[in-house]
């Protein structure tokens, strides 16, 4: 398969939307960006397009897909009820980065869905996106235009690197703004519970609806006979290719086992990656060391984590040691990606010094 690739200027987004959904209508794909991540999209109520977007990304065909919408009269031909939550959620909210969980329509094929009788919805905060869903006329489901269990793409580049060849067009709209996907919530019964953290943060949500619950996915906790309500519930996410470390523990004291660490892969001839805070970066003596942002601006981690982990693999890093990035709030989305990203490998710093030297 030939894949387009087009990039927007001003004077020509009207011309792409029109492409884009013409590709859409013949149950093609088009991936495209958001203010989250670069989507993968295809017509929601097109099975044989859900298919193949699972096929493109490789992904568990039980792993739902988000549907996209231009417009909240969208959401009542897409869901068989509306609780009070969903509709505060939905004025206070969209268009933005949260995505809501509603019992499905008929309309809405299981294929879509991952097989569930619920169907995730948003409705971005991007004018690309928004030019393109509205030209189309269609829920456009999307999952994130990377390769399944890859680092979710930030920019254009990374979309070609995993889906060229694969899909139909790529529309280049430079990079995108959050860099970690939607805040994921479930308003299917009595109290609106987070699935996956995001931008959108618990105190946000509380701040509208009152009472909220957390999944326990969202710690990591989640069986593997337990189908995934959401996207990222279940299954490995956001991975380098390099197995990667998190290290916790108080500044000095991950320095010093890094340091350790580095020393002795440098003596080795082994190729080791530091994911570094601002406030840390210069104190690492050897390494590729790359800089995530600042732990007194979270909000930048998350612009440059997903794009840092990329980097690493085309520098082929045999392992990745980061820097923990905790605290409250957006810090639960930052940290849920890169617990995600390590396949849950946290370690103490002073446990690293004492079982790796």
């Amino acid at each position: 398969m030939k894949t387009i690739i087009c990039s927007i200027q001003e004077e020509n987004v009207e011309q792409i939307a029109a492409k884009a959904a013409e590709i859409w209508k013949k149950g093609g794909l088009v991936a495209f960006p958001t203010e989250t991540v670069y989507g993968l999209g295809g017509n929601g109520l097109d099975k044989e397009a859900s298919r193949k977007i699972y096929a493109a990304k490789g992904r568990p065909s039980d792993n739902p897909l988000i549907l996209h919408i231009a417009a909240k009269e969208q959401v009542e031909a897409l869901v068989s009820k509306v609780s009070d939550a969903g509709r505060l959620l939905m004025e206070s909210f969209w268009p933005g980065p949260l995505t809501l969980i509603f019992p499905k329509a008929e309309c809405v094929p299981l294929e879509t869905t991952g097989g569930l009788n619920t169907v995730a919805i948003r409705m971005p905060n991007h004018p690309i996106a928004q030019a393109l869903l509205k030209k189309s006329g269609l829920p456009i489901a999307a999952p994130s235009a990377n390769v399944s269990g890859r680092p979710s793409p930030t920019l254009a580049d990374h979309v070609i690197e995993d889906m060229d060849g694969r899909i139909d067009m790529i529309v280049d709209g430079g990079e995108v703004g959050i860099g970690v996907e939607s805040t994921i919530v479930d308003v299917t019964g009595e109290i609106p519970t987070i699935l996956r953290p995001g931008y959108i943060t618990e105190e946000m949500l509380r701040n509208v609806v009152g009472e909220v619950d957390v999944d326990p996915a969202v710690a990591g906790s989640v069986s593997a006979e337990i189908k995934p309500k959401a996207p990222g519930m279940k299954y490995r996410h956001y991975a380098p290719k390099a197995p990667m470390v998190l290290v916790e523990g108080d500044d000095a004291t991950v320095v010093e086992a890094l340091n350790r660490i580095l020393a002795k892969a440098k003596k080795e001839g082994k190729k080791i990656g530091i994911l570094a805070s601002q406030e840390n970066a210069g104190k690492y003596q050897s390494g590729i060391i790359k800089v995530a942002g600042s732990h007194r601006d979270l909000t930048s981690v998350a612009h440059n984590l997903y794009r840092i982990l990329r980097e690493f693999d085309k520098e082929e890093v045999e392992k990745i040691y980061s820097e923990s990035f905790g605290g409250e709030e957006f810090g639960q989305a930052v940290m849920n990606r890169m617990k995600k990203a390590a396949g849950q490998q946290i370690i103490s710093a002073r446990t690293l010094m004492d079982t790796e030297m």
